[in-house]
């Protein structure tokens, strides 16, 4: 594992990132720890989960409100022009 302080990290951060990416092992000294730089995946079913802590049910019913005052808003075609912003 290459390992180097968050300073050294900072100065070729695009380059750190695509080396882990291809798979190498990269550490980045904090505090006296090392935190891993690697992939993760992020699936957008379970983002709003994971970023916000709610449980599913909570989610469910958030997304049902959001679906709702979707269907009563009143919209209008944008026409390009910047009066039409202003409604």
């Amino acid at each position: 594992m290459k390992t180097l302080t968050a300073t050294e990290a900072r100065q070729n951060l695009g380059s750190w990132l695509t080396r882990a990416l291809n798979g190498e092992d990269i550490g980045i000294i904090s505090g006296g720890k090392i935190v891993a730089l690697r992939p993760v995946e992020v699936y957008s079913e379970d983002y709003a989960l994971l970023e916000y802590g709610v449980d599913r049910t909570a989610m469910a019913r958030a997304e049902a409100k959001v679906v709702k005052q979707l269907k009563t808003e009143k919209t209008t075609r944008w026409d390009g022009t910047e009066k039409s912003l202003r409604g």
